[in-house]
């Protein structure tokens, strides 16, 4: 059994941060036998990880990883919107988006993963029982941020109906929820094509960013945001670092670094990557390269 005290240290620290966010995000908000909602939501999303990471550990898969990650926000999200009383529009409306995001995303990812056969990201990392269990809790305290936004709305004890706020949020959500599914199904069906085997996607919604699917994703999660600023308040305000998040990590550090630097070193130094990397922004369509 490899063991790992940095990754040790990072998953208390992600702990941490993680009963922080509960914390703040449970001022003024409804509670079910006396415990905030918002917080035993929390909690709930750190145990699925731990009690899921068990088996996955044992068989040394990472098959089921997006997988959890995706229910949890499912059923979590489900479980907050019925537990907390006088749910309204805007809770629904929430509740909605982050379900469907999930149910997508999770389905996608999961059925990639069983047709590749494995995720390299993990194959360092698995054997390491201290690292493979700090990626499971930083998936729980990604789906703690990333939700945080919605979770802390929906259980916020100030409801206000549906307006201007909810109208843009939604057409932003729907805006980079559209960048995200038709970049993801572009690439599928272009490595599905025998003709495409190792060359790089560089057409539709790829042509005008190097990372689309990140570009929907961050957006995305701005709707979110939008709309349920209006029943935010004092320390609930906390969950306007849901898309702040979402982008830091995508932009800094799991995301856009990993991906680029893999393709650098399977691409680099040919004439036509060259091109694509020199006329092609890494994030926003027709932004700076």
């Amino acid at each position: 059994m490899k063991l790992d005290r940095a990754g040790l240290v990072r998953t208390l620290i992600v702990v941490v941060l993680g009963a922080l966010v509960a914390l703040a995000g449970s001022q003024g908000g409804a509670r079910v036998a006396g415990w905030p909602v918002f917080a035993l939501a929390v909690a709930a999303a750190f145990v699925i990880q731990w009690i899921v990471f068990v088996p996955s550990y044992r068989a040394q898969t990472e098959h089921f990883f997006d997988l959890t990650g995706s229910l949890t926000y499912i059923s979590l999200t489900v479980l907050i919107a019925l537990l907390t009383p006088g749910q309204d529009a805007r809770g629904w409306l929430l509740g909605a988006l982050v379900v469907i995001w999930a149910a997508r995303l999770g389905s996608f990812l999961f059925t990639r993963v069983r047709r590749s056969g494995a995720d390299d990201r993990f194959d360092e990392i698995k054997p390491n029982l201290t690292r493979f269990l700090s990626v499971w809790t930083i998936q729980g305290l990604w789906v703690t941020m990333t939700a945080a936004a919605a979770w802390i709305a929906m259980t916020s004890a100030s409801k206000v109906p549906l307006d201007a706020f909810a109208a843009v949020g939604l057409v932003v959500w729907l805006i980079g929820f559209g960048f995200e599914v038709v970049a993801d199904l572009q690439k599928s069906r272009f490595k599905a094509d025998p003709a495409n085997a190792g060359r790089f996607i560089s057409t539709g919604l790829w042509s005008v960013s190097r990372h689309p699917n990140y570009f929907g994703e961050i957006l995305l999660w701005i709707g979110v945001a939008i709309i349920a600023l209006p029943a935010l308040s004092g320390w609930q305000y906390i969950a306007l670092l849901s898309p702040v998040f979402v982008a830091l990590l995508l932009i800094k550090l799991s995301g856009i670094p990993l991906l680029e630097a893999k393709a650098d070193k399977k691409w680099g130094g040919q004439a036509d990557y060259e091109e694509y990397k020199r006329r092609t922004p890494v994030l926003l369509p027709f932004g700076r390269r």
